[in-house]
């Protein structure tokens, strides 16, 4: 019987494929790169054809690669979905799950609540990854993760969500700021000043521009009647750091106000006077899985294990 691909071999082809680099595809898989170049020398050589070009400086997909790529997508999917069909007939939240979290809400959120869901579900096996929110998106489209971790409004397709809890903004600015003298914030009040946000393609500088420019949506261009500042900052650390030495003010989810972000800076901070200032947290799964009963046990385990009750219901 001839030799076949293997699984494990697909996604090792599949994540060389997006990131056309062996280090960072060895990273997303979570193996050595050394496991990870064998498995692709294997691969080829199961199918007598060379699926990448490589140099010394780069990594290319090959014609022949690239006719592939979909259908081992296809292939990692259609096996995903049996693999969840299988463990839906056993014990809820057990067995592996792989798990996509932004940053801006892994760090805040989930030393809340690792400890006592290990302690609830001992035989769940829980992998995490953390990336942008378009980033996992695609990941679980493609099957490398089962559940995204994530803040909403974001547009999604072929997804369904279950939302958790609601995350209100909150703005922070320099200690003595003249914002000092409201109780409370409007997004009038950020057209005022030099606005710090992350980086281009973040959902939180998409969700601040909208709500500063009285958008209801989170995704998408937003007509700049704000003033962003020329500066950017790659996580929420840094962003608050800028605001404490000056450089404008910044929106912080409360979660990362209340996880003591802010500790030992020279900022103050005051919460939007407005409800709809908010982002919402929420998992996201793809629809076609068969675990979305499993799901959304784990979501009604974190609304209760973080307290913070829903100003709307939950959808589904």
């Amino acid at each position: 019987m001839n030799a076949e691909p293997t699984l494990r071999q697909l996604r090792h082809f599949l994540s060389l494929a997006e990131h056309c680099h062996f280090g960072h595809a060895a990273d997303a898989c979570f193996v050595t790169q050394s496991t990870l170049s064998a498995s692709i020398k294997e691969l080829e050589s199961i199918l007598g054809t060379r699926l990448f070009e490589r140099t010394k400086r780069s990594v290319m997909v090959t014609e022949a690669g690239a006719d592939l790529v979909d259908r081992a997508k296809d292939i990692c999917l259609r096996l995903d979905d049996f693999m969840d069909a299988a463990r839906s007939t056993a014990a809820p939240l057990s067995g592996d799950l792989r798990m996509g979290v932004i940053p801006t809400i892994g760090p805040f959120l989930l030393p809340r609540v690792l400890s006592d869901l290990r302690d609830t579900y001992p035989e769940l096996r829980l992998y995490l990854r953390e990336e942008p929110t378009g980033a996992l998106l695609r990941k679980l489209n493609d099957g490398v993760i089962d559940l995204a971790l994530m803040a909403l409004p974001y547009e999604t397709e072929k997804t369904e969500s279950f939302i958790f809890a609601d995350d209100p903004f909150m703005t922070i600015f320099p200690r003595g700021h003249a914002m000092g003298d409201f109780e409370t914030m409007t997004p009038t009040r950020l057209q005022r000043d030099a606005l710090l946000l992350l980086e281009e393609g973040n959902c939180l500088t998409e969700q601040t521009l909208a709500m500063g420019n009285g958008r209801s949506n989170g995704k998408g261009k937003a007509t700049e009647r704000i003033h962003p500042s020329q500066f950017q900052a790659t996580s929420l650390h840094t962003l608050a750091q800028m605001v404490s030495n000056g450089l404008g003010i910044a929106v912080l989810p409360k979660m990362a106000v209340d996880a003591g972000i802010l500790r030992g800076l020279k900022v103050d901070f005051r919460p939007f006077s407005s409800p709809k200032a908010t982002r919402q947290i929420a998992l996201v799964w793809r629809k076609t899985s068969q675990r979305g009963e499993e799901f959304r046990l784990l979501g009604h385990y974190l609304r209760d294990e973080l307290g913070t009750p829903l100003r709307r219901p939950t959808p589904g």
